[in-house]
């Protein structure tokens, strides 16, 4: 199989007789080489000093007084951020557990970086064997915010921050080590061109076209069964829809904020206007086993044009209890 997606740092840990990750010290000496943790010249000694005794042994325990004597207020709030996170991966057996947990918890406290950072590299290992190049780009939706357009008719989804060059976030220490280019023109993914998505996917910069009825869509689909097989056991079946019109909603999730508040209105019945109509990008019927009645997936992006897809939510918004299938 082809790899992908080197950035994330999967090759950094290793697996449990499951196939689930285990946390490293290697993984937590990437986060540690993140331009926000990495004391810049003008840092003062205890920042300095506690960046070093955690590359040297990062799992050691920091103490509040440690953080509370590094002069700098925003280098106090990105170690305070980086340590209690650290300390909840460490608290699991693997990755995924440590990412289930935070999502059934009070997922508000954790910065939405680190949240996306662990998307990303879970993803990867549920798609170890995934060969279809289509099904990896509808993935990055779970963990990279998109921009919308339409495009001759098609429906187009391009990453957020390959459209804006580098972007607002540092770039990560691996994509550096990647020699990976900050800027990259945007290629909407096709038959002819997907054999190429392999050798670019860490640039984010294949589009895709999540047009109603076409592959992009499937894909996504698939996604959404190759999550929830790998998180939680479930195994699922996701078909496509193209509209939800006298559809029995007996149950339904939001795969993000705007298409939860769509699906409310729907369900309380009240007129939705062709505005919000068109902001819809993707439904879906999920099929539960065990289960007669459906469960309908709704996508759709905010009146900016942007599509931030919350995985979280199939996690903890299905009805099924996911407590007794925690990995």
């Amino acid at each position: 199989m082809r790899d992908f997606w080197l950035s994330c740092g999967h090759h950094l840990t290793d697996r449990d007789a499951d196939g689930r990750l285990l946390l490293t010290d290697e993984l937590l000496k990437a986060y540690l080489a993140r331009p926000e943790l990495n004391p810049p010249p003008e840092a003062c000694a205890a920042e300095r000093g506690l960046h070093g005794a955690l590359l040297a042994d990062p799992r050691a325990s920091i103490a509040d007084g440690d953080i509370a004597s590094i002069a700098d207020a925003d280098a106090r709030d990105n170690w305070q951020a980086m340590c209690a996170f650290r300390d909840h991966l460490v608290r699991h057996r693997t990755l995924e557990a440590a990412y289930l947990d935070l999502v059934q918890g009070d997922v508000g406290e954790t910065p939405p970086l680190f949240l996306d950072q662990l998307v990303h590299v879970i993803l990867r290992n549920a798609l170890d064997r995934c060969g279809d190049p289509f099904v990896v780009r509808a993935a990055e939706l779970l963990f990279r915010p998109q921009r919308m357009a339409l495009h001759q008719g098609a429906l187009i989804a391009a990453d957020e921050e390959a459209i804006a060059g580098a972007g607002s976030r540092p770039v990560s220490p691996l994509i550096s080590m990647l020699g990976l280019p900050s800027r990259a023109e945007i290629d909407v993914l096709t038959e002819d061109n997907a054999a190429h998505y392999w050798e670019r996917s860490d640039r984010f910069d294949m589009a895709l076209d999540l047009t109603a009825g076409g592959r992009g869509v499937a894909a996504l689909g698939a996604v959404v069964e190759i999550w929830l097989r790998h998180m939680v056991s479930l195994d699922v079946s996701v078909e496509a829809l193209t509209e939800l019109r006298e559809a029995p909603l007996t149950w339904y999730v939001g795969l993000d904020a705007e298409g939860t508040r769509i699906g409310d209105a729907f369900w309380r019945d009240e007129p939705i206007d062709e505005a919000t109509q068109r902001r819809v990008v993707a439904l879906f019927r999920l099929m539960l086993p065990d289960r007669a009645d459906p469960v309908y997936l709704i996508l759709a992006m905010t009146s900016e044009k942007t599509l931030r897809l919350k995985p979280q939510n199939l996690l903890t918004g299905l009805p099924v209890p996911l407590t007794s299938k925690r990995p």
